[in-house]
């Protein structure tokens, strides 16, 4: 994975905005209708789900490339 991905389940309303703009599909909406990592390593931290979320419920923090 090269992010870490933060969800704050208390401000997700289970819209799948943040799904739906992932081009990797890392994340889905789970049965109690709140958003979740379901495939984090294919995660290219490009921050979209972030950046659309209408409720700034998730945080995408990019990790540093080990060198």
């Amino acid at each position: 994975m090269k992010s870490d991905i933060t969800i704050k389940l208390e401000r997700c309303k289970g819209c799948g905005i943040c799904a739906a703009f992932c081009p990797k599909k890392v994340l889905a909406v789970d049965e109690l209708g709140k958003i979740q990592v379901v495939n984090g390593e294919a995660c290219i931290a490009c921050g979209q789900c972030e950046l659309r979320c209408p409720d700034y419920a998730i945080f995408v923090d990019k990790k540093e490339a080990a060198k």
